[in-house]
């Protein structure tokens, strides 16, 4: 499941801990049941844009942005159903910087793993600051420094105990998120089938489109919600890295990727059809939370209250989710040789501590960041943008890998039982649609500075590539990768021969 690292001066393999037997070097453990890789999967799908940013994306697109979380969401399913084939193709495969390594060459795995390390700190400082900011809003006169440092150190305990804490602790949460959707549409349907009257009209399902009709700010208003919804689908890809510690995975993640189409109509669609009919769609602006809003609507100012307890659990679910991508991601990289030895070790209770406090240390900066200036804000707008990006790249290398996996591994995929709908076609789709959402971009100044900046990013990134390429330990720790992925394979093809074998008897 992990590569086993060369051996150090000492003799004992490199990240061993005190204690293991020589010449074994210590693995990820398979401690997340089904019900925690469902939960994941969803808080994953259900992120701190739904309820924190889809007022500004209602009053840019309207109705329409109805279509534009339908249509994000279609999408990337069959992002996370390549995503699902690949993995299970080899279960040696860590997360998808692994199978990227594999099939595109060691530069995709070191390009994609430090990306998504780079788009998770960005996310999880911001996560930090919004944390700080509704705590201040729940306990006026809280200074910023306490949330932000309770926080981290409060995830950074969860995470150093054993992979099942943070399970535990993300099921809870992702838990939380669904009880709160579910309220707010019980509570918006009876408000509209009793005809509820506001300041805004009456409720009723008619506010859809008689304010306009379903597109009232033309196309470029569709383009825009385009812009901003994307933001709301990062981490749904999270349950990718969940693969090496994942119980049973060959049954529990195709169960959690077939499930994103569900959860998107229900909390993302489903959610903002009843949020729209209760209050026409013109009443909504950015910086305010609908659900809050609704809340406070229908006369339950203490509803409203434990909204913003959701809010900001919804913002330590991503931290958390942060906390836990950036470490596996590091200590993949490390045993691979793309990032220090030191961070491919693991504790007696096999989790990457070492990754881990680098991550916390890192989001830590987002407690400095709070007494930087006014104009932090309008910095994480960009920062988060930048992040959005190089989400979009992560998925792009997804898809990429799916199509030599397709050219290179034909075997494996035709005794999958997890094939991605639609197969090389439907991936170019994807590509097409990428290119749209990447436009749509160019369409805003903020977001067009934020899509020129982002090159900065892979330029560093390729420099330091020039630099580690030919460096020993780097080529020795991935020819030892190479060679663990092809027993595995070499297993997975023997398989696959006596599965096809059967089959055939079986017609015969």
């Amino acid at each position: 499941m992990t590569i086993h690292p060369p051996a150090s001066p000492t003799g004992s393999p490199t990240g061993s801990p005190a204690g293991s037997p020589a010449g074994e070097a210590p693995r990820l453990e398979r401690q997340l049941s089904n019900r925690h890789i469902q939960l994941i999967a969803i808080g994953g799908a259900i992120g701190t844009g739904l309820f924190m940013g889809s007022g500004k994306t209602i009053s840019a697109a309207g109705p329409s942005v109805i279509f534009v979380y339908t249509i994000i969401g279609f999408m990337l399913f069959f992002v996370m159903r390549a995503m699902g084939e690949l993995l299970l193709s080899n279960l040696n495969y860590k997360s998808f910087s692994d199978f990227a390594a594999d099939l595109l060459g060691p530069w995709a795995g070191f390009f994609t793993g430090w990306t998504y390390w780079f788009c998770w700190v960005i996310t999880g400082i911001a996560d930090v600051i919004a944390i700080a900011g509704y705590s201040r809003e729940l306990w006026p006169g809280l200074p910023l420094w306490i949330p932000g440092l309770a926080t981290v150190a409060i995830l950074l305990l969860l995470n150093l105990t054993t992979v099942k804490a943070f399970g535990e602790t993300e099921f809870w949460f992702a838990l939380i998120k669904i009880i709160a959707i579910a309220a707010l549409i019980v509570v918006g349907m009876f408000m509209i089938f009793t005809g509820f009257q506001s300041d805004a009209g009456q409720a009723s399902f008619t506010n859809l489109w008689s304010h306009g009709g379903f597109f009232p700010n033309e196309f470029m208003g569709f383009v825009a919600g385009f812009q901003i919804a994307v933001f709301a689908f990062v981490g749904i890809e999270l349950v990718g890295t969940t693969a090496a510690e994942a119980k049973n995975p060959e049954k529990n993640l195709p169960k959690a990727i077939n499930s994103i189409p569900v959860r998107v109509l229900l909390f993302y669609v489903g959610a903002l059809i009843i949020l729209m009919s209760v209050t026409p769609w013109t009443q909504f602006a950015a910086g305010h939370s609908p659900f809050i809003a609704m809340f406070s609507l229908a006369g339950l100012g203490a509803a409203a209250t434990v909204v913003n307890l959701v809010v900001l659990t919804s913002a330590m679910s991503s931290a958390n989710s942060g906390i836990y991508s950036t470490s596996r991601m590091v200590y993949g990289l490390a045993q691979e040789g793309d990032a220090p030895a030191a961070f491919g070790s693991l504790s007696r209770r096999k989790v990457p501590n070492n990754a881990l406090f680098l991550s916390c240390v890192l989001l830590l900066s987002g407690v400095v960041l709070m007494y930087a200036g006014q104009d932090v804000g309008k910095a994480f707008d960009m920062v988060t943008t930048v992040s959005a990006v190089c989400f979009v790249f992560v998925w792009s290398v997804i898809l990429a890998s799916y199509i030599a996996f397709r050219r290179r591994r034909p075997h494996l995929h035709t005794a999958s039982r997890f094939k991605m709908p639609g197969g090389i076609p439907m991936v170019w789709v994807v590509f097409a649609f990428f290119a749209f959402v990447l436009w749509t971009l160019t369409t805003q100044p903020d977001t067009l500075t934020a899509l020129l900046v982002t090159p900065v990013w892979f330029v560093l990134l390729g420099a330091a590539w020039l630099v580690l390429r030919r460096r020993p330990a780097h080529l020795a720790r991935y020819a030892a990768f190479q060679d663990e992925l092809k027993a595995e394979e070499t297993a997975a093809r023997g398989q696959a021969d006596r599965r096809l074998e059967e089959k055939e008897s079986v017609q015969g």
